[in-house]
């Protein structure tokens, strides 16, 4: 589920809105979390669509909210991460109430009108630590097949919503955090040849790759410059950088070095704001 929603702004730091949830009915079955915040954003799969909700008055607000610096994500495992946050209410909600639910949010662009947006399965677990205020804690669930796309990697915003079923009040409150979501990367190393004489040249080559959201599958990471480091074979410990090597065009890495000592070489990349830091597996090299 891709969400994207243009919501109505209320005053103040507070960013309150309310969306349009479908009553639960008396007689039915107990209304889905995930599927009434759905329905309120509406939802088309990757592709981007605008909504407007009606401003409500439910009396809750949040603060104190905690999530990961970065998430991330590949191509094609589910995700999630764990938000805490505070939940003040009006004296007149019973947040143990079937008719009530609340839960995170992370969302890009503005509260207003946001580019994407991602919630949790299942509303978030609070406890009441006054009469109007609680701790929770919920999860974002992210399914990159369903919810993702290239230009969804960077900064996010955390948020939080809270619900009533039977009376269509809803209360969003955004710019409580930010995050980062990033396109899982991944990092190879091969050195040869393998034995080599004292003196000879070493090849060492790789590739730097990272998830394609609009794929479901890896491509080479282009143009992004990587670390050659060095361990001796009777050290636990990288040497600094040797040398820095840039990906082709296809997120291949190439150069040279001469073999000294037997040990392992392997590539370090940083990371960028989309893609996490990332080192290969060392590979040993025999130096006879």
């Amino acid at each position: 589920m891709r969400i994207r929603a243009t919501v109505a702004a209320v005053s103040g730091a507070l960013a309150l809105s309310a969306l349009a949830v479908p009553a639960a009915h008396a007689d039915g079955p107990a209304p889905s979390y995930r599927a009434e915040v759905t329905k309120a954003f509406g939802s088309h799969g990757k592709t981007a669509f605008t909504a407007t909700a009606p401003v409500g008055d439910l009396d809750v607000s949040f603060s104190n909210f905690k999530i990961a610096s970065a998430i991330v994500v590949g191509t094609t495992n589910r995700v999630s991460t764990t938000v805490t946050y505070t939940m003040t209410h009006g004296a007149d909600i019973d947040i143990n109430s079937d008719d009530f639910d609340n839960g995170p949010i992370i969302y890009k662009g503005s509260i207003e009108a946001p580019e994407n947006l991602l919630i949790g399965d299942l509303p978030a677990t609070c406890t009441a630590t006054s009469s109007t205020k609680a701790s929770c804690k919920g999860l974002i669930d992210i399914d990159p097949r369903d919810e993702l796309i290239n230009s969804d990697a960077g900064t996010w915003s955390g948020g939080a919503l809270a619900l009533t079923y039977s009376n269509d009040d809803t209360a969003v409150q955004g710019g409580l955090a930010t995050t980062k979501l990033q396109r899982y990367s991944k990092l190879t190393v091969n050195a040869s040849p393998e034995p080599v004489k004292k003196g000879k040249t070493i090849t060492v080559t790789g590739l730097l790759s990272r998830a394609n959201w609009d794929t479901g599958k890896y491509a080479g990471y282009t143009v992004q410059p990587v670390g050659l480091q060095f361990r001796k074979k009777s050290s636990s410990t990288y040497t600094s950088t040797l040398k820095t090597v840039k990906s082709d065009s296809k997120g291949n890495l190439k150069t040279t070095t001469t073999a000294t000592v037997d040990g392992y070489f392997r590539y370090n990349f940083a990371g960028t704001s989309t893609t996490p830091a990332v080192k290969a597996t060392g590979d040993y090299v025999d130096v006879q």
